[in-house]
């Protein structure tokens, strides 16, 4: 409720209420075993119900990949915030074009006490958020039309196109009070247009059944993604300040949702079948084919068992844990064993 809704009920002591909760959520989970196994789908590496995932805007699968030079730029980030982090706090503090977008929103708190409260200290105040605004959002919107010698020239002044922690709360801070943008009509003729799309999209990847979110999907498409995107429009051209959402802020919530929530949603059986063939045809076929063994000798036909205690048997008699993974996933695309409970259950068919 607090989350769809923006509201939470009370119940409480005789009191019967409706309170008000409008408010980001910002969530972070581990996968189930500790480790995303590229062998499951995401829902499965999730273990979290779809209704819950779906009232997420975006959902962002985060991978810890091995790989050297990442690694390398990963650890000079850390080690430069921990080292540099006093030295840029000083240097952001005494740089000119800081401070000035600084001083220019000393007025969204009232913190400028000399200030009349009238309807032009008003027009004052909104002129130099746009200003702020303006600084902020054009190096962006000039990165993706500016030709490549404007490109090195944003590169050699990059200190103007950025704002310090301090002017960047208040900020936003103005935009969520002053600023509340809607959809144009062309943007909102986009954006279904769009939406239609990626439902057909998902409902031919599922085999034309009639539904755009199976139990292959992580997330289902519905129109709770519709409303995501409408809320990232608007939070996009609020961020400048405009009054209307353009289409360029729909092309860029579609970006987002296709890097986020749809690659999560695609990570689907296909997927997890392509990887278990490739598994199954290295060294470990064998190691496979013996682990489906023992798992025909322990679970009958027809029989549902516990997922958990027929994986803590298999490492009783010293088979590897993926290993026993990867050969219950096998059985499950060959349909020789069905999931039940989000996974939590087997059963076995023939």
């Amino acid at each position: 409720e607090a989350m769809e809704q923006q509201t939470i009920s009370v119940a409480k002591a005789g009191i019967t209420t409706v309170l008000n909760s409008r408010c980001s959520v910002l969530a972070a989970a581990n996968p189930v075993f500790g480790r995303y196994d590229d062998l499951r789908s995401a829902s499965e590496n999730i273990d979290l119900m779809t209704t819950i995932l779906s009232r997420f805007d975006l959902i962002f699968i985060v991978r810890d990949v091995r790989d050297e030079e990442r690694d390398k730029a990963i650890c000079r980030h850390v080690m430069g915030v921990h080292m540099a982090n006093t030295n840029t706090a000083m240097d952001a503090a005494t740089t000119s074009p800081s401070t000035e977008r600084a001083s220019a929103m000393d007025d969204v708190n009232g913190n400028n006490d000399s200030s009349d409260n009238n309807g032009s200290s008003s027009s004052r105040i909104a002129e130099q958020a746009m200003k702020v605004a303006k600084a902020a959002v054009v190096s962006s919107s000039s990165s993706s039309s500016s030709s490549t010698a404007d490109s090195g020239e944003a590169q050699n002044h990059p200190q103007q196109q950025r704002l310090d922690i301090h002017t960047l709360k208040k900020y936003v801070q103005y935009c969520r009070a002053k600023c509340a943008p809607r959809l144009s009509k062309q943007a909102s003729e986009v954006l279904s247009s769009a939406y239609v799309k990626i439902r057909d999209d998902v409902r031919k990847k599922d085999g034309g059944n009639g539904s755009a979110g199976n139990k292959h999907n992580a997330v289902p498409i519905t129109v709770r993604q519709l409303e995501a995107l409408v809320r990232i429009s608007e939070s996009l051209a609020k961020m400048r300040l405009a009054p209307e959402a353009t289409t360029d802020d729909v092309a860029e919530a579609l970006r987002l949702f296709r890097v986020s929530t749809m690659a999560a949603s695609n990570a689907d059986a296909q997927s997890v079948q392509s990887n278990i063939v490739a598994a199954a045809s290295g060294n470990s076929g064998e190691d496979v084919q013996r682990i489906e063994t023992f798992l025909r000798s322990r679970i009958a036909v027809q029989s549902v068992v516990s997922r958990k205690r027929i994986v803590e048997e298999a490492a009783a008699q010293g088979y590897d844990f993926y290993g026993v993974a990867r050969a219950i996933a096998v059985m499950v695309m060959r349909g020789e064993v069905q999931e039940k409970s989000q996974g939590r259950l087997l059963k076995r068919i023939i």
